[in-house]
This record gives C-alpha cells, structure tokens and sequence, in this order.
C-alpha cells in the first residue's frame, strides 16, 4: 500500500518578495508533491500531499536551501487528513 500523507506549513521571517513561492512551487514539483502555497500578512502558507520521505525532504530542505534572500525564523506544521 502508498501511504499518503498531507502537511500544512506556515513559514514565518523574510519569505515575501525573495522569490520563495516559486522557490516551493519548483521544490513540490521535483518532488512529485501536490499542494498549493500562498502568502499573507503573516507569511508563506504551504499546503503539501505525497509520500512520507518526500514530505520530509521538503521539508528538510525548505529549511535547509532556502532562496538566498530569505530567512526563515519558524516553521510551524500541521498534519491534516490526506485528500
């Protein structure tokens, strides 16, 4: 069986106008993760769905390698039901 799991991650510090949704957008597709990102007043809102070890390489390097203009202070995560 495919385990599927799904992520909603709030990332928080120096993430708008850096180029970090496009930055998450070509990560997700690199991985073969499905989701959306956006942003608002309180940052980045990422929504990921795929197997557990690519979700924990996202995540792994969103904090890791992130666009050379950001800088990440925190990153919250929620588990949700897979869709």
């Amino acid at each position: 069986m495919n385990e599927i799991i799904r992520r909603r991650l709030r990332v928080r510090g120096i993430v708008q106008g850096v180029g970090f949704r496009p930055f998450v957008f070509g990560l997700a597709n690199r991985l073969k993760l499905a989701g959306h990102v956006g942003n608002d007043p309180a940052g980045v809102f990422i929504e990921l769905q795929g197997s557990p070890p690519a979700v924990e390489r996202f995540l792994a390097l969103l904090v890791a390698h992130p666009p050379a203009q950001a800088r990440i202070t925190a990153v919250e995560v929620e588990n949700l039901p897979p869709v």
